[in-house]
């Protein structure tokens, strides 16, 4: 059998995004709470983030989401990561407030975000090691939570993945708000 590496790479591609969320999955959590949501995303989706970033960009002008919103358009795959909103009891204050229970409920849990930003470290270094090329978006984040993807979870991230022989998400240019 020959298989060329062009006809097989987008299959390539999904097991690497599998194999990053499972990085993230088994990134450590505080106390061993797993609070991490995650989905891979992909063919109409992935054509439905970008589209509702551009219409996030061009409601706020923010020329950074029309941007992302193309990147999103020639990424084969992304994973969207995020997390559901559970004070641990540490009182640490990370948040602002003396204690857990003096935190407001619309305030995010600060040890929560740390365990996110854990395991998006986690599996942005799995993309590395697969030498898969990624970049790490608040941006097409934001527009998976205001379409409702991973349910309650908060802070949701995007990572889209490509294989190709230049790298699409560093050397950007920035496009005009329409």
């Amino acid at each position: 059998m020959i298989q060329n590496e062009r006809e097989i790479r987008h299959e390539q591609v999904l097991q690497g995004v599998r194999q990053m969320m499972t990085a993230a999955r088994t990134a450590p959590k505080a106390k061993g709470i797993d609070i991490i949501e995650m989905a891979l995303v992909t063919d109409a989706e992935l054509i439905q983030l970008a589209d509702k970033l551009e219409s996030m960009g061009k409601e706020s002008g923010k020329e950074s989401f029309l941007r992302d919103a193309d990147n999103l358009r020639h990424a084969e795959a992304a994973m969207i990561i995020g997390t559901r909103q559970q004070t641990l009891g540490m009182n640490c204050a990370y948040c602002g407030f003396p204690t857990c229970s003096s935190k407001p409920a619309d305030t995010p849990c600060a040890i929560n975000s740390i365990d996110l930003g854990i395991a998006i470290g986690s599996a942005c270094a799995t993309a590395a090691d697969l030498r898969l090329d990624t970049r790490v978006m608040f941006s097409a984040g934001l527009a998976a939570q205001r379409l409702g993807w991973l349910g309650e979870s908060k802070s949701l991230m995007a990572i889209p993945v490509s294989a190709s022989s230049k790298n699409m998400f560093f050397d950007r240019k920035t496009l005009p708000a329409k």
